[in-house]
């Protein structure tokens, strides 16, 4: 009577049921087998490096560009402070000069991103609309008003990234 109750179950799914915990009992042992494998290796790190994976500071699939890699130059690693913080230089100190391609000025780069994305934030709420947005719409925006931070912040030479790192170092 036992069967025939597991054969009318079987036939009320369509053999959805026993074929759903077949894949899931095959994914368990692959994940397990991946596990172990980590496990045994005779270094006792991944096979992956995080470098790899994602960038220092940034999650995996992140959808803004940021700013590694935007100075790459001998030039570069010396170069003058730019906008503000060139007007405020003292003439009575000696100039110091800014390391553009340290990982230490990609964060002020992108500390000053924000503060200017929190700026376009604000003028954005100025702006009348006749309808009102969805979700998507609104998501989206602000993805796109995250790059023209991030455009504004390479171009515009505000020189807000360049005081924040003369003001670390």
């Amino acid at each position: 009577m036992n069967v025939n109750l597991v054969n009318s179950y079987s036939g009320i799914t369509g053999g959805q049921g026993a074929l759903q915990s077949a894949r899931a009992s095959a994914d368990s042992g692959k994940f397990n087998e991946l596990v172990e494998r980590f496990r045994n290796q005779d270094d006792g790190k991944g096979t992956v490096s995080s470098s790899q994976i994602a960038q220092n500071g940034r999650l995996n699939g992140e959808y803004t560009t940021g700013f590694s890699g935007t100075y790459t130059r001998d030039a570069d690693k010396k170069s003058l402070p730019s906008g503000a913080a060139a007007n405020q230089a003292n003439p009575n100190v000696r100039q110091r000069t800014v390391d553009r391609t340290s990982e230490l000025y990609e964060k002020a780069m992108e500390l000053e991103s924000y503060f200017v994305k929190q700026m376009l934030s604000e003028m954005r709420k100025t702006i009348m609309r006749a309808d009102k947005q969805d979700f998507a719409s609104q998501t989206y925006e602000d993805m796109l008003y995250d790059e023209y931070a991030n455009a504004l912040t390479k171009n515009a030479g505000f020189g807000l990234a360049d005081q924040i790192y003369l003001s670390l170092v």
